[in-house]
């Protein structure tokens, strides 16, 4: 009993430390920093270290980084890793991409603003102008210049509104004018 104990517990010795020895137990590598590197950069400095890394995606435009360097990274800067671990970056494009401005007339401001952002565009300057519906977008400028629903804007543009200040009140006076001249039209059988 005695020698089969001996010899599980010898099997179990030898087994857990090839184990530990096979997965490189306690070995770990910090995985650098690549923001703002190349591709070629992050390859050379991966190598050095036995890391691989994986391309996941090019990235819209971030003016703070150089055009096709790293934006991102997992596993993060910092982090302890084995080696051979694969680190998956996203690259930056070379340049903002194009939108279609979508048509946001008689739309009010509170369905303009996160429908401009969810594409990439930003509100710039707000106006207003007399008009019956409050917030109701009225125009679109880029630039100064007025601009239609389908135009391609560089993402990241400002966008201008005009929007109606609610302040048109409805005049009874104009409808009872309307009404008399429709009485007296004279009536024509064709």
């Amino acid at each position: 009993m005695i020698a089969a104990i001996s010899i599980v517990l010898v099997i179990a010795f030898v087994f857990f430390n090839m184990l530990s020895y096979f997965t490189n137990h306690g070995e770990e590598i910090t995985v650098p920093n690549l923001g703002k590197l190349s591709i070629e950069q992050v390859e050379e400095k991966l190598d050095n270290i036995d890391l691989e890394y994986v391309l996941l995606d090019t990235l819209d435009y971030r003016k703070e980084f150089p055009k096709f360097s790293v934006i991102e990274q997992e596993p993060k800067a910092g982090a302890k890793v084995k080696a051979n671990r694969k680190v998956y970056i996203k690259i930056n494009s070379d340049g903002f991409a194009f939108v279609t401005l979508p048509d946001l007339i008689e739309k009010t401001y509170r369905q303009a603003e996160p429908t401009l952002k969810s594409i990439g565009l930003e509100v710039g300057s707000i106006t207003y102008k007399p008009y019956l519906g409050k917030d109701m977008v009225l125009e679109m400028r880029y630039n100064g210049q007025k601009v239609k629903p389908g135009t391609k804007i560089m993402k990241t543009s400002k966008i201008d509104l005009i929007l109606g200040d609610g302040k048109v009140a409805f005049d009874e006076t104009e409808i009872d004018s309307l009404l008399k001249e429709q009485e007296e039209l004279p009536l024509t059988d064709e």
